[in-house]
């Protein structure tokens, strides 16, 4: 991975954390938390305070998420936010971490100041047993404080100061007002600048899981259904539940919720380039199989390689030309139903709040397209990358460098419309490559 790290590609746009303040901070919330410390004077972390440098010190890429359900955060400065999340086990977490942060960036960046805010993505499920059980993960609460307890005694002395109000005779009362005078040293003056997080509430309706061997969890449309990635749940209550080899019911699914498009049908994008790269995708796969050099190839280079390595090409690729040669030529139409190796590559989401998640399944539904794997699945993509030829290796991580990295806000909205920035400005430390290693095993970016 040390490929992908150098690149920007891994890792990207953690928070350094070197000043010994801060890290005597992290120190005193990981300790509340986790009963642990680290020994590091600097590290990096993502928008949850998990740093894979502290994991691999720990032996415990989890540590601030125990059995991978209840995630623990960590946030020393507000700039977390635009961090990415690691070791994802749930799809929605660093949304809600993030909105989290933006909802209360004036309160935690007051709180940061002096101290470390702890806390937890808090839902009724300590450890899941069964699929049954992540239906019961529909609301996530955070619950969040310094490791000093600052909003806990803020909190206590609010009431303080309300029976100090409404009580007879409190102007007498000498242990209430000494207390009183002793929390708000801690405290500052909370009838003037009161100290509270609001927005700590979250609804989690249709999201993707690692658990179970990956597991999409559609049971808020009108047609519901899961999509296991593993092997089959046998406890999902769902009356749907489909598996990656049943195309046709998935396709189904699919256009029932209104949740996909064509690329040909979509609005505003270049159709015809976007076919020709998935093409080229699945070319440099078939050479790098046979052992091709894919070293500066350029679009003529391309055409040979598909010419010189056809009876190896995918049944894909010959329905992807078919559709290209439709947009650009007026060919006659192909007809590529859900059957067809070709189909999921020839589609992406709608417009809908459920885009990010469903173009995250259907980059693991065409995971011959590096492209869309990277910026949708990161998860995925690393752990595919890792099975790859050295060759292939080489050319994807040149090519998202060149291609993508430079302008990835415009090859998202290309690709899929308007996106969000799910990444952040990425932005990798010389060093947490020699920190980390060449497998990058604990942390994922």
């Amino acid at each position: 991975m040390i490929r992908l790290i150098k690149k920007g590609l891994m890792f990207g746009n953690l928070v350094h954390i070197s000043s010994p303040a801060l890290v005597e901070r992290y120190n005193r919330a990981l300790q509340h938390l986790a009963g642990k410390t680290t020994a590091l004077t600097d590290f990096h972390v993502d928008i949850s305070g998990y740093s894979p440098e502290v994991g691999i010190e720990l032996e415990d890429e989890l540590y601030l998420n125990p059995n991978g359900v209840n995630r623990q955060f960590i946030l020393l400065t507000t700039e977390q936010k635009r961090a990415p999340l690691l070791n994802v086990k749930f799809s929605t977490s660093r949304d809600i971490l993030r909105e989290f942060i933006e909802m209360n960036e004036a309160q935690l960046f007051a709180l940061t100041a002096i101290d470390a805010v702890a806390g937890e993505l808090v839902n009724s499920v300590i450890k899941l047993t069964t699929p049954r059980d992540l239906l019961n993960l529909s609301k996530i609460e955070i619950e969040a404080d310094t490791a000093g307890g600052t909003l806990r005694k803020a909190a206590q002395l609010a009431g303080m100061v309300e029976r100090f109000k409404t009580k007879e005779d409190a102007w007498f009362d000498d242990v209430l007002i000494a207390k009183m005078i002793e929390t708000a040293k801690e405290t500052g003056d909370v009838t003037r600048n009161p100290v509270r997080l609001r927005h700590t509430a979250f609804e989690q309706r249709n999201f993707w899981t690692a658990h179970f061997g990956g597991l999409y969890l559609f049971p808020d449309l009108d047609h519901p259904a899961a999509i296991f990635m593993g092997d089959k749940p046998d406890d999902v209550p769902i009356e749907y539940v489909f598996g990656p080899s049943q195309r046709n019911k998935i396709a189904k699914f699919l256009g029932l919720n209104n949740l996909v498009e064509t690329i040909i049908e979509a609005r505003g994008v270049n159709s015809a380039a976007i076919l020709q790269q998935k093409m080229d995708f699945l070319t440099i796969d078939a050479a790098s199989d046979a052992g091709v050099d894919l070293k500066g190839l350029d679009r003529g280079d391309m055409r040979r390689l598909a010419r010189n390595h056809a009876d190896r090409l995918p049944e894909a690729y010959h329905g992807l030309a078919e559709l290209l040669r439709w947009a650009k030529d007026g060919g006659p139409w192909p007809r590529i139903t859900s059957d067809h190796p070709a189909y999921f590559y020839t589609l992406r989401a709608t417009n809908t709040p459920n885009r990010d998640l469903v173009n995250m399944l259907l980059a693991e539904l065409a995971p011959l397209d590096p492209r869309q794997m990277f910026i949708c699945h990161k998860e995925l993509f690393y752990r595919t990358y890792a099975t790859w030829p050295e060759s292939k290796k080489a050319y994807v991580a040149e090519f998202l460098a060149r291609e993508y990295q430079v302008d990835k806000a415009g090859a998202r909205a290309a690709l899929f419309g308007h996106e969000p920035d799910m990444s952040g400005n990425d932005r990798v430390s010389d060093d947490i490559i020699a920190r980390v290693g060449p497998w990058g095993a604990v942390g994922r970016g």
